[in-house]
């Protein structure tokens, strides 16, 4: 957790340092490098994409592989393995994602093209959210952190259908057939009890570039890898997850999150004016992540504790819920690598920019958020100098 909050004030340094290039005279260069064509070619098989979709494609599918092997770990032998404690974040989760995607929406009803980001404000950047809940130090109780990273697991998994669902280009049968084959035989290699990481990796990275190749989303190869990971063998002395996610960890952390903020939120500022907020695009993210997430996760807790079907931790009051709400707002990383793949992937020459309503709505939320949870977290738990 700790790890977390720290690679989020990483990630908002590697933000302001990409908003200031893109704001200085060397703007040129960072438009150059974000756009750098980069190529590998093995024979007839060849991969090339703008450095910014290598980020994109590349390094974001190493964390969404990072984000399956948490998932497996939960599930398996984590807070997610007891029915009785994810009732409630996963309640929150599914509002949180439904009432913001229906506010884009109605805010964007009529216009086609800004309707593929529906999904942008139903996202949560579980780092930022994180490190803003690390500076109110030893007053969070344990039950508000565990219910932040339950909801944020939960709303990881619904950006991944999301993202399998609705957010390919045209398919290539032959490419999805040898990723499909990549799946037995990692069963196989699960099923036969293999510790070794290598057969893993390879037979990853060969379904990775079909996947890539298939018009599907690059990342999902990296969740379908994860669920194949063994968690332990058979005398529970050795567990090839806990290893590689422990050896993840800290770079995806401390580098690949930090390379796609920088990657991604360098928004130039020349000539932005407040109408540049009211356009209904950033206008529908803004509020779909500041009104939407509070009121989703918000509403939908409370109405699973008063159906009786989830119930409230002792140590936590519908005061923390509603902060906790409001920080599930910081939507920066997920919010952002959404809406490359709703517009800057899809080549069209837009009037607007979407992350101006990500960032404008994650601020919003952390800062609201934060406030909330210092006035009504007891003083008695604060640290002692």
């Amino acid at each position: 957790m700790e790890l977390e909050s720290s690679s989020g004030i990483l990630l908002v340094l590697a933000a302001v340092l990409a908003m200031l290039v893109a704001n200085s005279p060397l703007s040129p260069i960072y438009d150059s490098l974000i756009d750098l064509p980069v190529g590998v070619r093995v024979g007839l098989l060849e991969i090339e994409k703008p450095l910014l979709l290598w980020v994109n494609d590349g390094l974001m599918a190493v964390f969404f592989f990072l984000v399956g092997l948490e998932l497996k770990r939960e599930v398996i032998e984590g807070q997610l393995s007891d029915l009785r404690k994810i009732v409630l974040p996963a309640l929150g989760a599914f509002g949180g994602m439904l009432v913001p995607a229906a506010i884009y929406i109605w805010v964007n009803r009529g216009d086609s093209v800004a309707l593929q980001g529906w999904a942008i404000p139903a996202a949560t950047d579980i780092a930022f959210a994180l490190a803003i809940l690390a500076l109110l130090g030893s007053r969070v109780p344990l039950s508000l952190k565990i219910f932040l990273v339950s909801v944020a697991i939960f709303d990881d998994v619904g950006a991944i259908v999301i993202i399998a669902l609705f957010y390919t280009s045209d398919l290539s049968v032959t490419a999805l057939i040898t990723a499909a084959v990549c799946l037995p035989l990692l069963w196989l290699l699960n099923w036969r009890g293999v510790l070794e990481k290598t057969p893993y990796i390879l037979i990853g990275i060969v379904m990775w570039i079909a996947v890539l190749k298939s018009g599907v989303h690059a990342t999902l190869a990296g969740v379908l890898l994860a669920m194949f990971i063994p968690i332990r063998d058979a005398s529970k002395e050795c567990s090839p997850l806990h290893d590689i996610e422990h050896d993840l960890h800290t770079a995806v952390a401390y580098g690949i999150l930090p390379i796609f903020a920088f990657a991604n939120a360098g928004i130039p500022l020349g000539g932005l004016s407040f109408d540049s907020f009211l356009h209904p695009v950033p206008l529908g993210i803004l509020s779909g992540l500041f009104v939407g997430k509070q009121l989703g996760v918000f509403v939908f807790c409370g109405l699973g504790v008063l159906t009786g079907i989830a119930r409230l931790p002792e140590d936590m009051r519908w005061a923390h819920v509603y902060g906790a709400a409001l920080l599930c707002g910081v939507g920066f990383t997920m919010s952002l690598f959404i809406g490359s793949l709703a517009f800057e992937e899809t080549g069209v020459n837009l009037l607007f920019d979407e992350r101006l309503g990500i960032i404008a709505g994650s601020l919003l939320s952390g800062a609201c958020g934060y406030f909330v949870l210092r006035m009504t977290l007891p003083d008695a738990s604060r640290p002692s100098s």
